[in-house]
């Protein structure tokens, strides 16, 4: 039988440009079954769920539910629950973590998501306490955070190429692993998030994860299977990566998405165009112009979803700009 993985993989459909954008995520565990819509299809009161998605996504956030990898996942309980916050903009990623009993998720509705997506920079590395309410929040010092997606109530293709990703993951150690909820994607399973920094990858082996966290663990990034970066939209992605393909460069920091340009839409055209501008930090600037159109074979973009034809972005100029004048 047919699924939207295999068909996007048989199809070579391009990864790149391809990750949820997010500057900001919101982890919480909860044990159990989820449902299509896990925020509130699951053991979380609904109503908490949807008022938390509701304030990240207004300032660019997202929430999603956690559970540790294993068979006993779905039938699990606790009478205590992990919490992550994690930002994850270059040269400001960073992952709080906190613990709070069932009776005590309702803090999180005072997460201030307006404060910390307007803090100006090197401040998010050090949130406001009025940022983040509730007791015992602390810098996340551990191996990187690995974030499988396999929830199969929302695509199968997530939970038959997800979880037995995320078991090899924990036997080979070396990161924080955990079942998530829904990080976009389906017909790139086995997909996977990496925090702090917020590259997603898709299609990746267990061999080719390690290889990605290692990186992850020593500041860089690897762009084999990368979908792009989270804090930034499809084009920003598309041209971080582009960038990094033709310079090399793998540090995580190096390099910021500094400006975003549509182009008018032109007569009887159907395709958008952009310029994106990349800067890194000893600053080299990069000008990326890109194109987005639907091209090739129709796709389901999930297993049961009409096929339409995959929306793809390729870069049609590169080049290095000139450095800035000095006065």
């Amino acid at each position: 039988m047919s699924t939207c993985a295999t068909a996007s993989r048989d199809l070579a459909e391009p990864l790149a440009g391809t990750a949820a954008t997010a500057r900001t995520w919101l982890l919480i565990e909860q044990p159990g079954p989820w449902g299509r819509k896990a925020l509130t299809q699951s053991r979380l009161d609904p109503d908490l769920g949807q008022a938390l998605d509701a304030a990240a996504s207004a300032h660019g956030g997202r929430v999603a539910l956690i559970r540790r990898p294993g068979r006993h996942a779905e039938s699990a309980t606790t009478a205590q629950h992990r919490v992550f916050l994690a930002r994850t903009d270059p040269g400001d990623s960073w992952i709080r973590t906190t613990t709070l009993r069932g009776d005590g998720l309702a803090a999180l509705r005072e997460l201030d998501f307006a404060a910390l997506d307007t803090a100006p920079p090197g401040a998010r590395s050090a949130p406001r306490n009025t940022a983040l309410p509730g007791p015992g929040w602390e810098p996340y010092e551990g191996d990187p955070l690995a974030l499988v997606c396999t929830n199969g109530r929302r695509d199968r293709c997530c939970a038959l190429l997800g979880r037995p990703l995320a078991a090899e993951l924990v036997a080979s150690g070396g990161a924080d692993v955990w079942e998530i909820t829904h990080i976009g994607g389906h017909r790139f399973a086995p997909t996977l998030l990496v925090l702090p920094y917020g590259y997603a990858y898709g299609r990746l082996t267990a061999t080719a994860v390690k290889g990605v966290v290692d990186a992850v663990r020593d500041g860089l990034v690897l762009t084999d299977g990368c979908r792009g970066r989270s804090a930034w939209d499809r084009p920003g992605q598309t041209a971080d990566l582009a960038v990094r393909a033709r310079t090399g460069e793998a540090a995580a920091h190096a390099l910021t998405v500094s400006a975003v340009r549509q182009e008018p839409a032109r007569h009887g055209c159907e395709e958008q165009r952009w310029q994106v501008t990349v800067t890194h930090i000893d600053g080299r600037r990069w000008n990326v112009a890109l194109r987005e159109r639907a091209e090739g074979p129709p796709l389901p973009a999930s297993c049961g979803a009409a096929p339409a034809a995959p929306v793809r972005m390729d870069v049609v100029r590169f080049e290095e700009l000139p450095a800035p004048r000095t006065t």
